[in-house]
């Protein structure tokens, strides 16, 4: 069947300027994709993986080169063999979940096989900032049950100990974006313990992941960057507790639900992430979620502005389970 496809870009304002340590941003700006049949249209939203070079005029480009397939006529399984793992394939996996959904009447909760979805907690992120501030904005956020705080290798433990003092009963997961040597993790993790802190993020560079195994730490970590698809899941086995999953990493939920699976009968555990975005990409997100531990889909919450019919975030970072107006 034909599919009529377009491609717009946005640009979401963010609240603050987001702070990591590997840059900064004051916006985010995402592609959407349009597929659309008989009257029903799905829609996909796609950040993109920044550190794999990707960019909105790349990911345009990626879905420009199979417009003729696509609007042909592909399914999921076929779109995996025309585009590889990113942004541009995210986009479009989203829209062919939702133009699917749209058109058989039937939720993407049931097309995926999750017979009773569930509301999810997500992690809201604290990017880097001074100490004082760390605290005061984890005071402002203590209502959340999850927090995540970015750290550099500059006086990371401080950095967290004010998160702690700020939200003294939330959970938290600390993400360094591999700014920390194999070296200061061991010497700091017995003190992150200590401040209860649930997860560890990516601490370490990702060439140095093999220094992990064997590493007896008091606090699991979870592989981010090195996790993009399936295929890295013998590097990752032994080094890593947690994958972090990202459906621009892995280009879509189709890919990514295969991962998981794969992912958890390797033994280890699961996390879903994002790469900022508005409701619109965090939606495919909360599919992926239900088979997770930890999810970190806040990209709303840092935006100044989100979809029509977004998805709703409780006080505590509860998220309602989407509109079908929105996705799916």
């Amino acid at each position: 069947m034909k599919h009529e496809l377009s491609i717009q870009t946005r640009v979401w304002p963010l609240r603050e300027k987001f702070v990591i340590a590997r840059g900064s941003q004051t916006a985010c700006e995402v592609i959407v994709v349009h597929l659309a049949v008989d009257g029903h249209v799905g829609r996909g939203e796609a950040v993109g993986v920044d550190y794999h070079g990707e960019t909105i005029d790349s990911m345009r480009a990626q879905i420009e080169s199979v417009r003729a397939a696509v609007e042909r006529g592909v399914d999921r399984g076929q779109l995996l063999d025309l585009l590889p793992p990113g942004g541009a394939r995210n986009a479009l996996d989203a829209a062919l979940w939702d133009l699917e959904a749209k058109r058989t009447g039937t939720s993407v909760w049931e097309l995926a096989g999750i017979a009773r979805p569930r509301p999810i907690a997500t992690c809201v992120t604290i990017g880097i900032r001074s100490i004082a501030e760390y605290e005061a904005k984890a005071r402002s956020l203590s209502r959340y049950q999850w927090i995540k705080v970015k750290v550099s290798d500059d006086r990371p433990l401080e950095a967290v100990a004010a998160v702690r003092r700020g939200a003294p009963d939330s959970r938290l997961v600390v993400d360094a974006n591999q700014a920390l040597s194999v070296a200061a993790l061991e010497r700091l993790a017995p003190a992150l313990a200590q401040l209860r802190v649930d997860l560890l993020e990516q601490p370490v560079r990702e060439s140095d992941g093999d220094q992990l195994r064997g590493l007896e730490l008091p606090v699991p970590v979870c592989a981010d960057e090195p996790a993009n698809t399936v295929d890295d899941l013998p590097r990752l086995v032994d080094c890593y507790d947690f994958v972090n999953i990202k459906l621009d990493k892995s280009g879509g939920l189709t890919a990514a639900l295969d991962f998981a699976h794969a992912a958890r009968a390797a033994g280890l555990r699961l996390m879903v992430g994002c790469m900022v975005g508005g409701s619109l990409a965090m939606a495919p997100g909360m599919v992926l979620a239900q088979l997770c531990e930890v999810a970190d889909l806040d990209g709303p919450l840092l935006q100044a502005e989100d979809w029509p019919e977004g998805i709703d975030y409780a006080a505590d970072g509860v998220m309602s389970l989407p509109s079908r107006k929105l996705w799916g």
